[in-house]
């Protein structure tokens, strides 16, 4: 009976097995990648802990004794579970049971969540998905106790202690609808921009003023914004009712059925979007994989990514 476990090392149980199946020192040492004298001092450390010699010396290396002989199989057990415990953990998404907890704005609601739900949901049935709005004053300490598992956010309200990547770069478009007067081209000049009654979302809610109205600013121009809406949700559907014009990211627009997209006569500064998130989750194999379906969905995907998806069996499920 071993005194004290505080006196046994993995090492220890290691060179053990090795010298059970090698009956051999310098063997041992050699499967073990370690000296012959290391071994041998191994061999030492286990005699004292099990208070048995353990093995004997004879013509062709050691033979081990009865103490030896009954350690054989359940040290092979030992060993097999801690082998077990360090591999990663297997996933098999078409069998998950998962619930993903998700951050995010309308917009990405609309132009990320939309289309990664449904890649989820024919990969893999059983993960449930839960969203809720960003709250940039408490997301740290959301995640921090676990509320949230993943936001997608922009690189300047993403905490910095916090995993991310960077899922795509966003750019501007003016949307109007199909039958439009000025549907008709690519583009529109900035006297017939300007002219039009316009249609904006502004997130805190009330404002006619957004990042269209300082790049016009700069160029000595103005507006004129008939509509601020809080939120992307309703304004593809007044757009189509409507002769207004809007200014909105691109993804969305082209989501949106029934209108037509034109480049803006104004150079209007993009943003770009992120994944973020901790590092309670960032080596669980469930996590691993969603992420990277996040990544592939917003054409992110790396190499590895890619590999860890085909690891998972994504590509024998559709």
């Amino acid at each position: 009976m071993v005194r004290d476990i505080r006196t046994i090392d993995l090492n220890l149980l290691r060179a053990l097995d090795a010298l059970l199946d090698e009956r051999n020192v310098s063997k041992a040492a050699e499967r073990l990648g370690v000296t012959q004298p290391a071994v041998s001092g191994m061999l030492t450390r286990l005699r004292e802990s099990f208070d048995d010699s353990l093995f004997v010396r004879s013509q062709r290396g050691v033979q081990p004794t009865l103490r030896a002989l009954a350690l054989a199989e359940p040290l092979k057990q030992i060993l097999a579970n801690v082998e077990a415990l360090l591999r990663p953990a297997a996933f098999d998404p078409a069998t998950a049971s998962l619930t993903l907890t998700l951050a995010a704005t309308d917009y990405a609601l609309q132009a990320v969540v939309v289309p990664f739900v449904m890649k989820l949901c024919r990969y893999a049935p059983g993960i449930r998905v839960a969203t809720r709005p960003i709250d940039n004053d408490r997301i740290a300490q959301q995640f921090e106790r676990g509320e949230l598992d993943l936001a997608l956010m922009t690189p300047e309200s993403a905490p910095l202690d916090l995993h991310s990547r960077r899922l795509f770069d966003e750019t501007y478009v003016c949307a109007l609808r199909a039958g439009h007067p000025d549907a008709g081209g690519t583009t529109i000049s900035i006297e017939r921009f300007c002219a039009l009654d316009h249609a904006l979302v502004s997130f805190s809610g009330g404002s006619f003023h957004g990042v269209t109205d300082e790049a016009l600013a700069r160029e000595g121009r103005e507006r004129h914004v008939a509509l601020s809406f809080h939120s992307f949700l309703a304004l593809a559907e007044v757009l189509r009712a409507t002769d207004l014009i809007a200014v909105v990211p691109r993804r969305l627009a082209a989501a949106s059925d029934g209108l037509a997209l034109i480049e803006p006569p104004v150079a209007v500064p993009g943003f770009t979007k992120l994944a973020v998130w901790h590092g309670r989750t960032h080596n669980d194999a469930g996590h691993r994989w969603v992420r990277a379906l996040l990544f592939e969905t917003c054409g992110a995907v790396d190499a590895l990514s890619s590999e860890f998806l085909r690891c998972c069996s994504l590509d024998q499920t559709g």
